[in-house]
């Protein structure tokens, strides 16, 4: 049967969105692209598709007025980096990705990272991750990704053999499934773990120019921890919510959770020299090539007043830029900057931003009126309230002069569909494997073994392959692991796991008369 969409119309290709040359921007008439994220967007109501699972507190962000031991201005005029030791009020969300929103917090997942800082301009989001990395680079494969992630749409049981039958299809994952299988795919708690942008972002200083930038969240004043699944599984039979626990208990303490912002900063161009694309979000870019500088940090000092209204209404987008802040090229944060915002108008409502947690500490002035919701009227002082619209000589809102030069990147390239050139989806994989210790690799086999050992013959050989090619020793130890596991088809529902804990149950429970 045919991939289609919602119209009936054949899909030719459901991997790559359209930009302009192979690794430009996209176009607004991606129409399967649109059509496939935007009804991906309104899959739940009103629990978040992902990130469901989250804990958040208030703090600031106080700048260094440099960057590295250079001025900040060099690279950006935003100015909440501009002056050392000003302070911008943020608020934090931490989550967990996949699962629910009552899930434990135990879980083999990533971690959501998502700061809003209020500056004097306005908000910025910075939404990423605890790991640096993502499992895919075209926002196109987004909802089935999440689909394969999610529960068995029949069982509504999570199943690895989804996961690992998309993950066998997208070779660029191989480098993410490592890190995620190993002690990194579970944080001891959100205090004790890094975060990162993720994605590629843009400096742009009062010239215009404009550098590639990177930006990672390292923890202060503790050591980062990670939690083997032995010691995940015993965490969790005694407590589903302990990361929360932990974050909340310790702001009450007064022992307030910091971390160290950092940027990598690259020249905004192509960058032929790396065996990589820095706008490719499976990959790292080497430190000694590129190394942290440090730009600020942040504390985390007060907790919210109501779990709802301010965590759970919290409402993040990668769009959310301010002057001297922008987009990269790279495909999948430019189809998270339509989906972010769109999801949060579905889930929160129309005037989501009209809420206190999500709107900024300065005063708004827009056209936009009504909608669901709608509270008071982002209303200009001395603006005439008879005009809503914007050019006027009556009173209306006026635009404002530019702070600096418009910075203005070339494009010269086909409109196409087509993945970026320098792919290398397995160098790094192996790195990374090479740089674990060794009981982080022994844990990383085990974990791996013990999901794909339920899975298709099928799927093994094209997850072994991977990671032979990414490196032979991480191949072999994998398939040595694998070499006793049999697999019928239809025999299970869920993990090994989980299908021994339902024959526990059935063996383990203790008989009662009925009453």
């Amino acid at each position: 049967m045919t991939l289609t969409n919602r119209q009936g119309h054949p899909i030719r290709d459901n991997q790559n969105v359209r930009t302009v040359g192979s690794r430009g921007p996209m176009t607004l008439e991606n129409y399967h692209f649109i059509e496939k994220i935007s009804h991906f967007d309104r899959e739940r109501i009103p629990e978040r598709v992902v990130h469901a699972r989250g804990a958040g507190a208030h703090g600031y962000f106080e700048a260094y007025g440099k960057v590295g031991d250079g001025p900040v201005s060099t690279f950006t005029r935003a100015k909440l980096f501009q002056e050392a030791g000003k302070r911008t009020p943020v608020f934090v969300r931490f989550s967990t990705v996949v699962h629910g929103g009552h899930s434990p917090e135990t879980l083999r997942d990533p971690r959501g990272f998502a700061v809003k800082f209020y500056t004097e301009d306005g908000n910025w989001d910075l939404v990423g991750n605890n790991l640096k990395i993502f499992f895919i680079r075209d926002p196109l494969k987004f909802p089935d990704m999440v689909h394969a992630f999610k529960p068995d749409p029949v069982t509504n049981v999570n199943d690895p053999e989804r996961m690992f039958d998309f993950l066998s299809q997208s070779p660029e994952a191989t480098h993410m499934v490592t890190f995620l299988f190993s002690p990194w795919g579970i944080p001891a708690n959100y205090r004790q773990m890094q975060g990162s942008g993720v994605n590629t972002y843009k400096w742009v200083n009062q010239a215009g120019q404009g550098v590639l930038v990177k930006y990672h969240w390292e923890p202060m004043r503790t050591e980062i921890k990670n939690l083997r699944q032995q010691d995940a599984d015993r965490i969790q039979a005694m407590n589903y919510s302990h990361a929360t626990q932990d974050l909340y208990e310790a702001i009450e303490r007064g022992e307030y959770p910091e971390w160290e912002l950092c940027v990598q900063i690259m020249s905004d161009g192509e960058h032929p020299e790396l065996d990589f694309d820095p706008l490719d979000p499976t990959k790292l870019w080497p430190t000694d090539k590129f190394p942290f500088l440090p730009v600020g940090k942040m504390v985390l000092n007060r907790n919210p007043e109501n779990y709802f209204a301010e965590v759970e209404q919290a409402a993040f987008g990668t769009g959310v830029l301010v002057d001297g802040l922008d987009f990269s090229d790279d495909k999948l944060l430019q189809g998270r900057t339509f989906s972010y915002s769109d999801t949060q108008r579905h889930r929160v409502g129309t005037n989501y931003l009209q809420l206190p947690v999500n709107a900024p500490k300065k005063h708004v002035a827009t056209n936009q009126r009504d909608g669901q919701m709608a509270y008071f009227v982002d209303a200009g002082p001395g603006q005439n309230p008879h005009v809503n619209y914007e050019p006027s000589v009556i009173g209306g809102l006026k635009e404002m002069q530019r702070s600096g030069k418009e910075h203005q990147p070339h494009y010269d390239a086909d409109l196409m569909q087509r993945k970026i050139e320098r792919a290398n989806d397995f160098a790094q994989a192996g790195e990374t494997y090479r740089s674990f210790e060794a009981w982080e690799r022994d844990e990383l086999i085990e974990n791996l073994v013990n999901n794909l050992k339920i899975c298709r013959p099928e799927i093994r050989r094209q997850m072994i392959d991977y990671f032979t090619k990414a490196d032979p020793d991480y191949g072999r130890r994998v398939t040595d692991g694998l070499a006793d596991a049999q697999r019928e088809s239809g025999e299970h529902t869920g993990s090994a796991k989980a299908d021994q804990a339902v024959r526990n149950a059935q063996r383990e429970g203790e008989p009662a008369r009925p009453y």
